[in-house]
């Protein structure tokens, strides 16, 4: 069982940045892959970013690609997602996710472990 908590998520003006983060506890972290999604309302939720156990590979939506950077701290158990150059259109709750495995993927019904979510607003 993993326990994932994010934090980081606020109002923020168009062009700006946030990190956000995502605390796990539970069984050893580096065993999962780690993903982030978000879903803003009457939306489904999106694949965001995603990144391998070892933080080797990473994945990105292509609607973030260039703007986002994920990356992990097994360490410290931790998986960040760096937001540059926010836009109105990435609001949305974001959800950090970890799967079974070495290996990232897009698809959020291949993760295992949800965490509650965090808010993102960002304003025009």
């Amino acid at each position: 069982q993993v326990q994932l908590v994010e934090s980081g998520g606020r109002l923020v003006q168009a062009g700006g940045s946030l990190r956000l983060s995502c605390a796990a506890s539970g069984r050893t972290f580096n065993s999962y892959a780690m993903g982030w999604f978000r879903q803003a309302p009457g939306k489904e939720r999106e694949f965001v970013a995603a990144i391998s156990w070892s933080g080797g590979s990473s994945y990105y939506g292509d609607s973030v690609k260039g703007r986002f950077t994920i990356s992990r701290d097994n360490a410290k158990s931790t998986v960040y997602l760096q937001m540059n150059s926010l836009r109105p259109e990435d609001t949305a709750v974001y959800y950090c996710a970890a799967k079974n495995g070495m290996q990232a993927t897009t698809s959020p019904t291949l993760y295992d472990y949800w965490g509650q979510g965090t808010q993102v607003t960002v304003s025009s």
